[in-house]
């Protein structure tokens, strides 16, 4: 069983990079074992996970990102840095300082619990029950602490934690990184989104489809470590078809959870991104990078709105 899918959540949701509140969530229950210039031009000739969008003779950047990193994954390929220096503002998934917001936990137990007469067992089969009961048992959980989580927030949960075992946090990450160095050096920086609309694709997924991405979760969980190092050594070199082969072999499957995930986000990114390129100034986009990719992907919706968009190197 392969770790693709987790993957995919990993590229596609900035909720990974609230992995510590996911922990703070978890920890009402229990108590986890998790820490909270120039124009570019070429760089060593090799593709990156950058490109440049040009329409009517302004140009933004649009990065693609691993929401969760190592320490040792630094530094980043040096296009990103140059394609910051050239840019006035920053463009994230989510607003800057989202995993400070103390109403993120809050939103979090609301839409990720069930009532008091409610629980998990109520709502998946007893096959998904026992591979949860494993992995809390090696993880040395009690069950019962977890029973009234949703199968979506501990599908979450699940992956930040296994994340997490492999040291890939979001502190290394590639959009707090950014974060981080647009604060310091004072660019204006905004998001696309919000944490109450991203918190919603998940609590908006039918029982059917949450207990799928619970029971996939579990099945790869033992995988992600193997497969996070082929990510991202296609991501590091911006091998775009690698990585739509990797995060999505198994789409065709989930095609629910794509669109949700994916699709109908990449579509309503249009619009944002379109009014960066023609304001005021040059943006950096940094989207994960499961959303660049592919038909419907955002590079092939930015062509279709007129724009050359190119792999830098």
């Amino acid at each position: 069983m392969n770790a693709a899918f987790a993957h995919v959540l990993l590229c596609s949701t900035m909720l990974f990079r609230l992995a510590p509140l996911l922990c703070a969530f978890a920890a009402c229950f229990v108590h986890l074992s998790c820490k909270g210039g120039d124009e570019v031009g070429k760089d060593n000739y090799r593709p990156s996970s950058v490109w440049i969008v040009e329409k009517d003779g302004k140009h933004l950047y649009l990065g693609g990102t691993i929401h969760l990193l190592r320490k040792k994954d630094h530094p980043l390929p040096t296009v990103f840095d140059r394609a910051y220096a050239d840019s006035s503002k920053m463009v994230f998934e989510l607003p800057p300082d989202s995993d400070g917001d103390p109403k993120a936990v809050q939103m979090m137990q609301k839409l990720g619990a069930y009532g008091p007469d409610d629980a998990l067992a109520k709502h998946v089969s007893s096959s998904t029950m026992a591979l949860l009961e494993s992995w809390l048992k090696k993880h040395q959980q009690p069950v019962e602490v977890f029973s009234t989580m949703r199968p979506w927030m501990l599908a979450l949960t699940i992956a930040a934690t296994e994340y997490q075992q492999i040291g890939a946090e979001p502190g290394y990450g590639v959009d707090q990184h950014f974060e981080e160095r647009a604060k310091r050096d004072g660019k204006v920086a905004e998001g696309l989104e919000t944490v109450e609309f991203q918190l919603n694709i998940f609590a908006g997924l039918s029982a059917e489809l949450q207990e799928e991405l619970l029971l996939q979760t579990l099945s790869e969980a033992e995988a992600i470590g193997k497969d996070f190092e082929e990510l991202l050594a296609a991501w590091r070199v911006g091998d775009a078809d690698k990585l739509q082969q990797f995060l999505f072999r198994d789409a065709d499957k989930y095609p629910d959870l794509m669109e949700a995930f994916l699709t109908r986000r990449n579509k309503a990114w249009v619009e944002p991104v379109m009014g960066h390129l023609k304001g005021e100034g040059t943006a950096f986009v940094l989207v994960g990078a499961g959303h660049l990719g592919g038909e419907n992907g955002l590079i092939d919706l930015l062509i279709k709105e007129g724009c050359t968009v190119t792999q830098l190197q």
